[in-house]
């Protein structure tokens, strides 16, 4: 791990948050959960809400410029464009995501079959009027299924959320023992340098102040991708682009 690394082993990213209309009449990105990472929005242009579900219930937040919401794994989150809706996304354990720590609330049949599953979430190479064409399928299946397990939630029947958590977990559960590197190198790094230096403070041992240093978070090329919930710039924060 790099001491430059961005604070708590996190990622960033600008997020665009789609502004085409859903079955349901509402604007925005596709609905999915996270089974590893906390997820934070800071709100930096535009209006919008945060539409979410999970074992307290149904919730929107509002969303406005200076904003700043997060979630825990389990919330299924579902970011809804009001207008021009622009937010930082910060994420815990930079690399999960990346991994497949996020589970899209397809409907249930498609929930248990792998390879339907993957086909559906898939976003094929093409011109971006062919990506964008997909990303709104995708997002109109989770929003299919996000709509009856909100629905239920609504009614006292939680069932199908508890469902939900059973596929995602089943789905992952193939690839989640490759995270646990992730984690060590990321967060779990720096939280114990961070102990060993507090550690060394006690012992009057200020050393680590020579190895100061500043960095840049780059973005990482090219035109913003298509998202879950709308595009997406991400950067490297790594501490690559560090300097003294």
């Amino acid at each position: 791990m790099s001491a430059a690394t961005f604070p708590g082993g996190t990622s960033v990213s600008l997020l665009d948050v789609y502004d085409d209309l859903a079955p349901d009449g509402v604007c925005g990105g596709s609905p999915h959960m996270h089974l590893a990472s906390t997820e934070s929005y800071v709100v930096i242009a535009g209006e919008g809400a945060l539409h979410t579900v999970d074992a307290g219930g149904v919730r929107e937040t509002d969303l406005r410029e200076g904003s700043v919401v997060w979630f825990t794994p389990g919330t299924i989150h579902r970011a809804v464009n009001h207008g021009d809706l622009r937010v930082v996304v910060l994420m815990s354990n930079a690399g999960l995501p990346e991994a497949g720590d996020a589970v899209l609330t397809f409907p249930p049949e498609v929930l248990a079959d792998p390879e339907r599953y993957a086909a559906a979430a898939l976003l094929p190479a093409g011109s971006p009027e062919t990506v964008a064409g997909a990303a709104a399928r995708r997002r109109d299946l989770a929003v299919e299924g996000f709509l009856q397990i909100r629905d239920s939630v609504r009614a006292g029947d939680v069932q199908p959320l508890h469902d939900f958590y059973r596929a995602a977990s089943r789905l992952v559960q193939g690839r989640a023992g490759a995270w646990i590197d992730v984690v060590e190198r990321g967060p779990a790094a720096q939280a114990a340098q961070t102990l060993n230096t507090v550690r060394a403070l006690v012992a009057g041992d200020a050393g680590h102040l020579a190895q100061s240093a500043v960095s840049e978070g780059m973005p990482l090329g090219g035109e913003p991708r298509f998202g879950m919930c709308g595009r997406l710039r991400t950067f490297d924060v790594s501490g690559g682009s560090g300097g003294r």
